[in-house]
């Protein structure tokens, strides 16, 4: 009788692997880490372009995690300063 719930302790377990995983800040992080690289990097047009979407796609992603969700929006306003600076230096060489 020591394996009485084993089956249950199974999907508990499972369960909370699967909460955990969810709940991980991993995602905002590299959202953040992103449009903080594409923000600095945006004066180089195309850079500034690819990062800056890359940090939205991800703060996208990450925002449905109601923990992390501030950050998320702070990752997707720096993409899109990014687009917004690559867009300006573009304009600028080219005129």
């Amino acid at each position: 009788m020591s394996q009485e719930n084993t089956v249950a302790d199974r999907l508990l377990a499972e369960a909370r692997r699967k909460t955990a995983r969810q709940q991980s800040p991993v995602l905002v992080r590299a959202a953040l880490i992103v449009g903080i690289v594409a923000l600095v990097a945006s004066p180089i047009s195309i850079v500034g372009w690819v990062g800056g979407l890359t940090a939205i796609g991800l703060g996208v992603a990450a925002v449905r995690n109601p923990d992390t969700a501030k950050q998320a929006k702070i990752a997707m306003v720096l993409g899109f300063v990014a687009i917004l600076v690559g867009v300006f230096f573009f304009t600028l060489n080219i005129a």
